[in-house]
């Protein structure tokens, strides 16, 4: 038995100079001495392919060519992985120190999970961290439900991930968590309770520039879960849960774009749909009713208590709240 197996790390890149660097190095600087890296660039015209170039000596390959997205972009380099796990970091979020051993190891202890996940900083542009997206045990029901898992807090067994297929090409926005039910369907999955990874969230990221687009692919994905013949029972059970999900999370991103009463309309129709689904995300329901009266300063002043309040180190101990990764 290898007692370091091989992971794939795979970023996909275009024009993210200003944050590229740092991504490559959190891979390369782990403490795990066998990783396979792969970074695949779309033909960024903004510095990226120097970037890369200077970094060609530590990487096990890497290309730069004009591709069909990001989906495109993962699925090139997982057709050149050849490790037993298998890591996906986009070229403007980071690996936390250690992150890698301890998915690896976590993995070699449960064999019969098909992916791993831990908990995601969400940092800004400067890595300052705003948030701290903790998650939970969640099984595929969960999933079906829209509980959202922070992408680079995912680790896969590459065996699993061969039975469930690469990614949907057809999604832009919930690309991952399209990835993680099929995988749900092969395999269970196991949270470490660990902080694993950072996602830096700016202005020209997709889940800001584009957050309104976010719900219209849930009630898509939601659809296409209907459709799914592997999902038939689940969904005759679940199916008020999943389209309530689908309702919170459209709801979220357009809470997010400042679209504050659609977003309360979204959530009522989750509330009738399954009230337990929506309920959890009560105050962002009082953040819609009350934006447009002008008070939605509460927001981020709620956001700040809530965050110092979760912060590790005011406590000997750490916090063990719970959520779905929304703020």
């Amino acid at each position: 038995m290898n007692e370091f197996p091989l992971i794939s790390i795979i970023t996909p890149s275009y024009n993210q100079a200003q944050y590229l660097e740092k991504t490559l190095r959190s891979v390369l600087e782990q403490d795990y001495p066998n990783i396979e890296y792969i970074v695949v660039d779309g033909n960024s015209d903004d510095g990226s392919q120097e970037i890369i170039h200077r970094y060609a000596g530590r990487l096990a390959w890497s290309v730069s060519e004009p591709d069909r997205g990001q989906a495109d972009a993962v699925n090139k380099g997982l057709a050149r992985a050849t490790g037993k796990y298998i890591g996906w970091l986009n070229s403007d979020d980071l690996y936390l120190p250690g992150a890698v051993r301890q998915a690896v190891d976590l993995l070699e202890a449960n064999p019969h999970m098909g992916f791993v996940y831990g908990d995601v900083q969400a940092i800004d542009e400067h890595g300052a961290v705003t948030n701290i997206m903790h998650y939970a045990d969640w099984d595929l029901e969960d999933l079906m439900g829209f509980h959202i898992i922070g992408q680079p807090g995912v680790f896969i067994r590459k065996e699993t991930l061969d039975r469930a297929g690469k990614l949907d090409l057809s999604f832009h926005y919930l690309l991952d968590h399209q990835l993680w039910l099929r995988l749900g369907l092969e395999a269970g999955m196991r949270y470490s309770g660990a902080q694993w990874a950072a996602a830096r969230f700016h202005a020209s990221a997709k889940n800001v520039a584009q957050a309104d687009a976010f719900g219209s692919e849930a009630y898509r994905l939601a659809e296409w879960i209907a459709g799914e013949p592997r999902f038939t029972d689940l969904y005759a059970r679940l199916w008020r849960k999943v389209q309530a999900g689908a309702c919170r999370m459209d709801a979220r991103y357009l809470l997010d774009s400042g679209k504050s009463s659609a977003a309360l309309r979204a959530y009522m129709r989750g509330l009738k749909l399954n009230p337990a689904t929506v309920l959890p995300e009560w105050h962002r329901m009082l953040y819609a009713l009350f934006s447009p009266l002008g008070l939605s300063f509460l927001k981020n002043l709620y956001l700040k208590i809530r965050f110092w309040l979760k912060r590790p180190d005011r406590f000997s101990q750490n916090s063990s709240g719970r959520q779905d990764g929304s703020a």
